[in-house]
């Protein structure tokens, strides 16, 4: 039977689409596992054989000539046609556009920047449910979680137990979102897993509340100075009350 990972996670290596700590774990898989570490040595032969075939051909001499043949003669056969008014409106309508699009990317880049750490959280969730890869601590005693952290982050991540909301503590673990180590805080939801990240300030800009990704759904809030980010595909409903319970504490 082949093994899963090698359609699931040995493309995103090859093309270095996992994070370091998806990364560092497909490596380790890599060490257990012949098939997996076959089937990364026959894509690397490919890709360096393709590399190497040099499948192109270069554009004859005569093409760029009867390209440039069809372009307009010179500038002065522009400038009759078209008076010096016009080359400065036209200059204008450059000069907006660029000024507009400079706006439009910085507004989009901003965007990016928002989901970017919402996306890498829910990918985190992700890799999570995966067997094994839940929880490093795993404890329902908030006591024995938030010791657990101490000298493995440079924070001290606040840890707290919810099992009267519904909301009951199952362990702990560190995680990486968009290169940042980050704590994250594992709890059930009735048949759900909430992971809750924590990771210290500064975001260059503010997360957007709330959202939605691949059926699973993220909610964040800042509080004691950290940034929280809860993924769950539980309802939105129950991930407020999460929220609300860690702000009232």
């Amino acid at each position: 039977m082949p093994c899963e990972l090698s359609t699931i996670r040995l493309h995103a290596y090859l093309d270095g689409e996992l994070d370091a700590v998806g990364a560092a774990d497909f490596e380790r898989h890599l060490q257990s596992c012949a098939q997996c570490a076959a089937a990364l040595a026959s894509e690397n032969a490919l890709r360096q054989a393709l590399a190497a075939s040099q499948l192109y051909e270069r554009a004859p001499v005569g093409l760029r000539k009867r390209v440039l043949s069809s372009l307009p003669a010179t500038s002065t056969t522009l400038a009759v046609k078209y008076p010096l008014w016009r080359w400065a409106a036209l200059a204008a309508a450059l000069l907006l556009a660029a000024v507009l699009g400079r706006e439009l990317l910085t507004f989009l880049h901003g965007q990016s920047e928002e989901n970017a750490l919402a996306f890498a959280a829910v990918d985190a969730h992700l890799r999570s449910l995966q067997p094994g890869h839940l929880t490093d601590v795993e404890s329902t005693d908030q006591h024995t979680v938030k010791p657990w952290f101490d000298g493995k982050i440079d924070f001290a991540p606040s840890v707290r137990d919810f099992a009267t909301a519904g909301f009951p503590l199952i362990g702990g673990r560190l995680d990486v979102l968009s290169g940042r180590t980050a704590a994250a805080l594992v709890y059930a939801r009735r048949k759900h897993v909430v992971n809750v990240f924590v990771l210290k300030p500064p975001v260059s800009r503010a997360l957007q509340d709330f959202g939605e990704r691949q059926g699973y759904r993220w909610i964040s809030w800042r509080a004691d100075g950290y940034i929280y980010i809860a993924v769950s595909d539980a309802s939105a409903t129950d991930l407020q009350q999460l929220r609300d319970l860690f702000l009232k504490e």
